[in-house]
């Protein structure tokens, strides 16, 4: 009984280990492409409310978006939610994200991305286009759910 036991805790501490270890570099760096992807899915003409749905599907229950040009910050899955599928009402032409770089840190990953998008929002006369390169780090829980997105805007 006594071997059963031990064998049990000893079981338990490998599950525990095993938990708390870090995500590798090539989990972070496809998980960072698919959130990138996700991202461009839910700006295109055609996005609809689930693209939005799978975009928050990389998001832990618990997360920060900042928006460090703006000094906003959201903190809420519904909040963030209402706000995207508020912009699916804008008239979007044409939306692309390309990576150019990805660094990767101990579940974390900087990545630098050039944004190409011409839209109309709804509260404006005449569309917009614009070209940019942003900067994004993304942390990690050990699930590989996003706990912290900081966005840095290009110059």
């Amino acid at each position: 009984m006594k071997q059963i036991l031990l064998i049990l805790l000893a079981y338990l501490i490998s599950l525990s280990a095993q938990a708390n270890s870090p995500l590798t570099e090539a989990e972070l760096i496809a998980l960072t492409q698919q959130f990138i992807e996700a991202k461009n899915q839910r700006q295109q003409p055609d996005s609809d409310e689930k693209d939005v749905e799978h975009f928050l599907s990389f998001l832990a229950d618990e997360f920060k978006d900042e928006h460090v040009k703006f000094n906003v910050t959201v903190t809420s899955k519904e909040e963030l939610k209402a706000g995207m599928i508020a912009k699916l009402d804008d008239k979007i032409y044409f939306s692309n994200i390309d990576i150019l770089e990805i660094m990767v840190g101990r579940n974390v990953t900087f990545v630098k991305f050039s944004e190409h998008a011409k839209g109309q929002p709804s509260h404006m006369d005449k569309p917009i286009e614009y070209t940019a390169i942003n900067i994004m780090s993304l942390e990690f829980n050990d699930l590989g759910k996003i706990t912290h997105i900081r966005r840095h805007h290009g110059l």
